[in-house]
């Protein structure tokens, strides 16, 4: 009897553990790929004649909102935004509208990638609440693509809007009111569409809109718009190019930096290389002798001015009709001196300049007490270049492969704004072989009209190696250059002044054109490439993204192969 007792025992035993193991085993099934379903919206979706304040949409399983802020689209924008709830999960979702809508209006939520199942976070696609005040929804519609005027990839969550051009119409209204339609190209479409449009004219603006506040505010916002106003049915396939625009001069009070410097802040970017503002410092009716230096990375110019001793003093800032004095108290400060750094040390490419920066504006150069020789005490001749604005002093000369070089500068040589001169200051450069380096020749096709600037730069376009301005040639040469992958940009340079220049919204004036290659340009050792060049094929990063999607799958296959 016991021996039947112990073996009922164990055979218990064994089945409550395979049963365990059997329940462990269990994955949940498969994995949910579905998007919730709308079930039933009060009022339906696509009414008219709306007059409530209250939406109720309803869907088959629990939802969460996500980015919601980022997301959802409401056409026309409200001035006041709906609350909408919950913001856990749930299986009902209400809008509760707290604007005074517009009559015979047609509105659109457009929620995006915002509403998704609970579990997964399986997203609708662009799911759209539509109603009309009115007795009829609006069913047109354009649609477009958006770039940018100097980048190569353009920005995310860029706003396209469409202001009702009527007779109260202002170009002005941008900086002003929201606009009478919005949609968003979100965070991965470079194209966008806006639908539920009634017929008419407007003027079509797209904006990166720092604010989020459906307005356009030069100092953070790109701006593209076309110049001349559309009529709504179109089936143009609008382009608009991104671009920040060259703010006006503004000055801010001064800010002073050590007892003979000064800040001067301004407002916006500015290209101080084709215009600086004409700066008067005084002492009560004196007018103090400066200097007026970049202040890198910052929206500040720096001013220079030998000490004084005063309380107070006024400075006055003016470039074409802008005029601005301030006046602001002096502190005995410690004063800025001379001190000189070499922005190359050892290697010196061919290409390059030896670039020497100074801490302080220098102002008297003695070429005769800067003596260069090679590695065999041979005197080498060279010349120098002084950017004031930048604090660069630039020394050129012809450079040989495999070659030493012994620059000394004696005291005397460099002489700052005051009057302080350098102590005695040796550098030593080496070159490489030629073979080191490579060379590039681009044969450029189809170019629309010149003159043009050749830029060779980094992948991401914001390194220039080198630069060529060319007024009709189409082969241009690259030597020397350090082994890279180069990308290849032109600029149109309509205005012949050597600089790319952006566009204005309220001059109607757009950006200069600029192209940018297709591939890359991959310059190796001791290798010569060349490379042709179509400039009417325009870039397009959806062909880069995915060339750079295959090389990664390519490098994955190759790292588990290894």
């Amino acid at each position: 009897m016991l021996k039947n007792n112990f073996r009922y025992i164990s055979f218990l035993l064994v089945f409550l553990m395979l049963s365990c193991a059997k329940r462990g085993s269990i994955t949940g099934g498969l994995k949910d790929t579905l998007a919730p379903v709308l079930k039933y919206s009060s009022p339906k979706n696509f009414s008219t004649n709306f007059e409530g304040n209250e939406i109720i949409l309803g869907f088959d399983e629990y939802v969460k909102l996500k980015n919601l802020n980022k997301q959802l689209i409401i056409s026309p924008p409200m001035k006041h935004e709906p609350l909408i709830l919950p913001t856990n999960a749930s299986k009902v979702i209400t809008i509760k509208i707290k604007d005074t809508l517009q009559p015979n209006t047609t509105y659109s939520f457009n929620f995006g990638q915002s509403i998704a199942d609970n579990n997964e976070g399986n997203a609708i696609n662009q799911f759209k609440y539509i109603f009309s005040t009115g007795s009829y929804i609006d069913s047109l519609s354009i649609s477009g693509q958006i770039k940018d005027a100097y980048e190569k990839n353009v920005d995310n969550f860029v706003s396209v809007m469409l202001y009702e051009v009527n007779d109260t119409f202002k170009d002005s209204v941008i900086y002003k009111q929201s606009p009478r339609y919005i949609t968003n190209t979100l965070d991965s479409l470079r194209t966008f569409k806006l639908e539920n449009l009634k017929a008419g004219k407007y003027l079509l603006v797209a904006l990166k809109d720092k604010g989020n506040n459906n307005r356009y505010n030069p100092k953070d916002d790109k701006i593209g718009f076309l110049k001349h106003y559309i009529t709504v049915p179109n089936d143009t396939v609008f382009e608009l190019e991104l671009f920040k625009e060259t703010l006006p001069l503004k000055a801010f009070k001064p800010i002073q930096a050590s007892g003979n410097r000064l800040f001067l802040p301004y407002e916006g970017k500015q290209n101080f290389k084709t215009s600086k503002p004409k700066i008067v410092l005084k002492h009560n009716n004196e007018v103090l002798e400066t200097v007026v230096t970049a202040f890198p990375k910052k929206d500040s110019l720096q001013v220079w001015y030998k000490p004084i001793k005063a309380d107070s003093l006024s400075i006055e800032v003016s470039r074409d009709n802008y005029d601005k004095k301030f006046t602001f108290k002096v502190k005995d400060q410690k004063k800025d001196t001379l001190n000189i750094t070499a922005a190359q040390s050892g290697a010196l490419n061919f290409r390059e300049r030896f670039t020497l920066e100074s801490a302080t504006p220098l102002v008297k150069f003695d070429k005769t007490k800067i003596k260069l020789v090679n590695k065999d005490s041979v005197a080498v001749d060279f010349t120098t270049e002084y950017n004031e604005f930048e604090q660069k002093l630039y020394v050129d000369f012809k450079k040989e492969p495999e070659q030493k070089y012994n620059f000394t500068f004696f005291p005397g040589a460099l002489t700052d704004f005051f009057e302080k001169a350098n102590d005695t200051l040796v550098y030593k450069l080496t070159t490489k072989e030629y073979s080191d380096y490579g060379n590039l020749i681009l044969n450029l096709q189809n170019v629309k009209r010149f003159p043009i600037i050749v830029e060779i730069t980094n992948k991401k376009g914001d390194i220039v190696y080198a630069t060529d301005y060319s007024e009709g040639k189409t082969k241009l040469e690259f030597n020397l250059l350090v082994p890279e992958i180069f990308t290849v940009r032109v600029i149109y340079d309509d205005n012949k002044n050597k600089i790319y220049d952006s566009g204005n919204f309220l001059n109607k004036t757009y950006s200069e054109e600029v192209f940018y290659f297709q591939g890359d340009v991959d310059v190796r050792t001791n290798w010569d490439v060349e490379q042709s060049i179509d400039l009417s094929v325009p870039f397009n990063p959806e062909v880069e993204k995915k060339l750079l999607d295959k090389k990664q799958k390519e490098d994955t296959k190759k790292r588990k192969a290894f």
